[in-house]
């Protein structure tokens, strides 16, 4: 599939009929599918599958937890800027990178097939292929991205591929978690596996990005220039005082949203009386696209408000929608009240990601953009998935009730830091007085 580079020199911005309708923009769609599949396979949907073969909850979350990859691939970012894979780098740096990552994604999920829960220690590995090549699969497709097109095509991309990765989604979420309910779950994964392949065509069929950059003399300077200098960068911008304080919000803000990803999900929502079908109907169907709605009230509040006060609201309104599921708790099979619950949660958690993606944006020095912002990202997403991957041990120990009071309480220190934080952010700007104290 030849993708193109966009507005000709000189002619301006696109128009919205060639930004969406540009070869590159459906090839990141089906890149953006890539993306989103493996995710909730080695997570959310896995979760069934596991509860299904008697395994206890707290290993389930622990298990299911192989997603926690995906918060620190910042760590392995450099060296799929500065390496070429052999045999592979023949087709490019990016595309190599991408059809090496999307191979080993299918023939995680093919393995994971193949050996079932029964082989459980043979399983849990293919699981962590699975979870550690999507996450290669992302990097590599977030700098062919940046790369294959410029900055005035950039939105149409970035919609396109959202709207692949939310269809990859319904498919691993809701298509697979119905599929189940009349297959083996081996099955269903095979399938998934077999999907992989379209994106393998894709990467297969693009073209790579043509760019110039220079490859540091060793991996030490690697990892200086592209890990090192772009945090203590953060820090020598900020003073150490503003820049912990700030990173220290940045670790909890988004707790309650991480802490209800993982693996405990899907074991609760059996444990309320609902049959897969049905969770996936409500979950995985329908609250995606009440989540879309979310994320334009969102974009609509930031481009009216800025990013800071938006985000003030986003946290406490999205913290406290986990409240929601000691109503559900209250009301079991009910699908009246999920359909509530995951209405509330949906549309919340849709309007706290223009925020959050606005203000980490705002932080980040245009000379390490795209490793400061994915060293970011991944400190938003970590603690979250830290108390995910005990999840099982808390919500069998205290109920679940309990676990997700607990993940509501994240926002009283998350709001207080807020409050700390408010006279140096305007509008989610930095107030440069974000100056050593």
């Amino acid at each position: 599939m030849p993708t193109e580079q966009g507005a000709r020199p000189g002619s301006g911005k696109l128009s919205i009929w060639r930004a969406f309708t540009q070869p590159s923009a459906w090839t990141m769609a089906l890149l953006g599918f890539a993306s989103g599949l493996p995710f909730l396979l080695v997570s959310y949907t896995l979760s069934f599958w596991l509860k299904e073969n008697g395994i206890l909850l707290s290993d389930i979350t622990m298990i299911a937890s192989a997603g926690m990859t995906y918060a620190f691939k910042f760590l392995w970012a450099p060296l799929l800027d500065h390496w070429r894979l052999p045999l592979f780098g023949r087709l490019g740096l990016r595309r190599g990178w991408l059809l090496f990552a999307q191979l080993c994604v299918a023939g995680g999920l093919a393995a994971m097939a193949l050996l079932t829960p029964q082989a459980l220690p043979l399983f849990v590995g293919a699981t962590l292929v699975v979870a550690f090549f999507g996450a290669t699969q992302d990097i590599a497709v977030d700098a062919y991205r940046i790369e294959i097109a410029p900055v005035e095509a950039q939105g149409a991309l970035v919609a396109t591929y959202a709207l692949g990765y939310r269809i990859a989604l319904i498919v691993s979420g809701a298509m697979a978690l119905i599929l189940a309910d009349h297959l083996p779950w081996r099955v269903v994964y095979g399938v998934m596996a077999v999907l992989m392949l379209i994106p393998v065509a894709t990467t297969l069929a693009a073209r790579e990005p043509e760019s110039q950059r220079s490859r540091p003399s060793r991996w030490t300077v690697a990892i200086r220039e592209s890990v090192v200098d772009p945090f203590a960068d953060f820090f020598r911008r900020y003073g150490w005082h503003v820049a912990g304080v700030t990173l220290l919000f940045i670790l909890v803000f988004k707790i309650p949203e991480q802490a209800i990803i993982g693996g405990v999900m899907g074991p609760f929502y059996r444990d309320m009386g609902f049959d897969k079908t049905q969770i996936a109907t409500v979950t995985k169907i329908f609250g995606i696209w009440v989540g879309i709605v979310g994320t334009f009230i969102g974009g609509a509040a930031v481009a009216r408000w800025g990013a800071w006060r938006p985000l003030c609201a986003a946290i406490v309104l999205a913290g406290s929608s986990n409240l929601g599921y000691l109503f559900l708790i209250q009301h079991q099979g009910s699908i009246p009240v999920l359909t509530l619950v995951i209405s509330a949660e949906n549309v919340t958690l849709g309007f706290l990601g223009p925020p959050t993606v606005a203000f980490l944006s705002s932080l980040v020095n245009k000379q390490h953009t795209a490793t400061q912002y994915a060293l970011l990202s991944s400190l938003v997403n970590l603690p979250g998935k830290v108390l995910g991957f005990f999840a099982g041990g808390i919500a069998t120990s205290t109920g679940y009730g309990m676990y997700f009071v607990i993940t509501v309480l994240s926002v009283l220190p998350a709001s207080a830091l807020f409050a700390y934080l408010w006279r140096r952010f305007d509008d989610g700007r930095q107030a440069l007085a974000a100056a050593p104290d």
